[in-house]
């Protein structure tokens, strides 16, 4: 080969290089600056009136509402992984279902390993460690 077709080569392959670190990178973008409002929770679905929401800003800074409490937690996204801190919350009491569905949401939060995004309806769906959708969470409107 010639010093021209090596070098193509060279340069074709550190530009696809940098476009899949971009593209690493810029995963979970689609994730913050979004109210996320809980839609199921472990397959039990939600109490319709108990807004449970989560946003995860731009400084891995996440918060929200239960349900009941306002909490704040941190998370950390690296590809398609996402787990969450324990989440600190206010300590307001309200009906034992709505609570029940907040510790169910901040347990699923803590056990949250991976997400992914439908691509056809936009929900995001959080994953265990097993790879089991724990919850799903659809754009606030």
């Amino acid at each position: 080969m010639n010093r021209i077709a090596i070098g193509s080569l060279v340069i074709g392959f550190v530009a696809v290089l940098v476009l899949l670190v971009l593209s690493f990178s810029a995963r979970g973008d689609e994730l913050r600056d979004v109210t996320w409002l809980a839609e199921d929770i472990n397959g039990a679905g939600v109490i319709d009136y108990a807004q449970t929401t989560l946003l995860i800003k731009a400084d891995g800074s996440a918060s929200g509402s239960g349900g009941c409490n306002r909490f704040m937690t941190s998370a950390t996204i690296s590809g398609s992984q996402l787990t969450f801190k324990p989440a600190a919350g206010t300590r307001m009491m309200c009906a034992a279902a709505v609570m029940d569905q907040e510790q169910k949401f901040f347990s699923a939060l803590e056990q949250t390993r991976s997400y992914t995004i439908e691509a056809a309806t936009g929900k995001l769906f959080l994953h265990d460690e097993a790879g089991k959708i724990i919850a799903r969470l659809a754009r606030e409107k």
